[in-house]
């Protein structure tokens, strides 16, 4: 393999890690989200 190929292998493996994240993210978010509601869950 040339310097070439790493190089590109390195980009996509950065793609891949901050896609990951991008998505790791707004589970936080979402989460945090619902913990906030203090709606009941039913009346029962």
């Amino acid at each position: 393999m040339d310097e070439m190929e790493f190089t590109e292998a390195e980009s996509n493996m950065n793609d891949l890690v901050a896609e990951y994240q991008q998505y790791q993210d707004a589970t936080i978010d979402e989460d945090v989200e619902y913990e906030d509601d203090d709606v009941p869950a039913s009346d029962s």
